[in-house]
């Protein structure tokens, strides 16, 4: 558990996520959050959109570098590729 302090940002208060908490959970600068009150305890959790989103993203990452594996590039770096696709 980390223990943090609050703030205020212009009339409201404010939490600063610790940026090993942020890289843990894969955080976001600018994403969105939903925010409720459980047996007077503050959650804070992504909307469902946006962790499935994540999660498709994360799977097609994960299909496009096994995909890679049986494309050979003849050597060729894929900065190469493109400078030479701009040709």
């Amino acid at each position: 558990m980390t223990s943090i302090t609050v703030g205020t940002w212009g009339k409201s208060l404010a939490v600063r996520v610790p940026q090993e908490i942020a890289r843990a959970t894969g955080l976001m600068e600018g994403e969105q959050v939903d925010i409720e009150i459980q047996d007077g305890d503050i959650v804070l959790r992504r909307s469902s959109a946006q962790a499935d989103a994540r999660q498709r993203a994360q799977a097609a990452v994960a299909r496009m570098l096994e995909l890679s594996k049986m494309v050979s590039l003849e050597g060729l770096s894929l900065r190469e590729l493109i400078d030479e696709g701009r040709r």
